[in-house]
């Protein structure tokens, strides 16, 4: 099958989009398991240490671990999902401006094909 260099720039834009939305899931998960770890956090533990917004206290009770490592995973997925989104977004700008170039010179050839046959 052959593809023309506009129906690649079309796919490829489609698949930065898909992309991009799956950056903003990721933050949306990070940003759940971070709010689940600090108040798992807050109220198990009667007088957590904090590290800036991060409270953590490490104690033999299993739920200090789990306050901690949800706190960290939703911090890495907040993260992770934002410069992925980010990073997409930018992708799909590109590829939109070389799809804009692409169909302007198919119009001037357009244009000059039209004059030549008048």
């Amino acid at each position: 099958m052959d593809m023309s260099f506009r129906e690649y720039l079309h796919e490829k834009a489609e698949e930065s989009r898909h992309n991009e939305t799956v950056g903003y899931l990721i933050a949306i998960i990070g940003a759940v398991f971070f709010v689940g770890g600090l108040l798992e956090t807050v109220v198990t533990i009667e007088n957590p240490d904090w590290l800036l917004i991060i409270p953590y206290k490490m104690t033999s009770h299993p739920y200090s671990l789990l306050g901690l490592a949800l706190t960290l995973v939703g911090i890495v997925l907040l993260f992770l999902g934002i410069i992925l989104s980010v990073h997409y977004a930018l992708d799909r700008a590109w590829y939109m401006e070389e799809l804009r170039k692409a169909q302007a010179l198919d119009e001037m050839k357009l244009k000059k094909k039209m004059k030549k046959l008048r």
